[in-house]
């Protein structure tokens, strides 16, 4: 990972801060996404004592606006002549059904469209590199959900693991297609379930559910546990050519029969550019 340059999302907290400082230790400059200035400016203080000398950065956007998406793609894709490793990995879950300013279901926003905008957006500086990664963070949670193409953002009926199961099957079907449109470019994409972690998710969740997150953090992993998956895919040689994966625990399983779907994966895809306006 020595001067490798690793853009990532949600990196100022839970496993995304973990697999930030891990891999800065491992030589890598960092480029971190973040809403929360305050944290941010803590996270990247860690990550220059970890690296000192080494231009690690971070950017402030809030990935759940359409321009916001846009804009820090174009600020980061100005700024690097290449990216080595993209690691999608900001995400939430909502009580209630919120909808935000661009008209897009919360949940669905940050936790799909961002990867999809992030991504494309960031796509001629991933082929720079030669040989460069895309890390998406998913959930087994996927596999509550079921696809419904005429309502993606949850309009006829909304319930909080519903709408984040769907988000997670939505990353495995842009992996897949991603993947699949990246062959004999150098470039791989891959996606993983962290595990249920203790972290800072599900503390902003609202009403019931951000209790009963409390209470389920008693027995969930450490954020270190959790950053592995993600750290091994953005670093280890084993995955350097598998692309199209969906991995737990470092290794590659299998997802629901609806993520395995290429045409669902297609369709997915041409829906979120009618939606985002940006072709890939």
């Amino acid at each position: 990972m020595q001067g490798k340059v690793v853009v990532i999302t949600g990196g100022t907290s839970g496993i995304g801060e973990i697999a930030a400082e891990k891999l800065a230790a491992m030589g890598a400059r960092i480029v971190l996404v973040a809403r929360d200035r305050e944290r941010g400016e803590a996270v990247l203080k860690r990550l220059r004592e970890l690296g000192p000398g080494v231009a690690h950065g971070v950017h402030y956007a809030d990935l759940s606006s359409l321009a916001e998406m846009k804009r820090v793609t174009a600020e980061i894709a100005a700024a690097e002549p290449r990216v080595d490793i993209l690691i999608n990995n900001a995400g939430a879950m909502f009580s209630k059904r919120h909808v935000t300013k661009d008209g897009f279901e919360l949940t669905f926003a940050l936790n799909h469209l961002a990867y999809f905008v992030v991504t494309l957006g960031l796509l001629d500086r991933l082929k720079a590199s030669g040989a460069a990664r895309i890390v998406s963070t998913a959930s087994t949670g996927h596999k509550v959900a079921k696809l419904d193409f005429d309502d993606l953002q949850s309009l006829k009926s909304y319930s909080a693991m519903q709408s984040y199961g769907r988000s997670k099957l939505y990353n495995i079907l842009f992996t897949r297609e991603l993947a699949r449109r990246l062959a004999g470019t150098g470039v791989t994409a891959n996606c993983l379930h962290p595990g249920f972690v203790a972290s800072r998710f599900g503390n902003q969740s609202g009403g019931v559910l951000q209790s009963l997150f409390g209470v389920a953090k008693l027995f969930a992993i450490t954020p270190e546990k959790g950053a592995e998956t993600i750290i091994y895919l953005a670093s280890s040689p084993e995955v350097a050519n598998v692309s199209g994966g969906y991995f737990y625990r470092c290794r590659q399983v299998r997802p629901s029969a609806q993520a395995q779907s290429d045409a669902a994966a297609q369709r997915l895809w041409a829906e979120t550019e009618k939606l985002t306006g940006v072709a890939g």
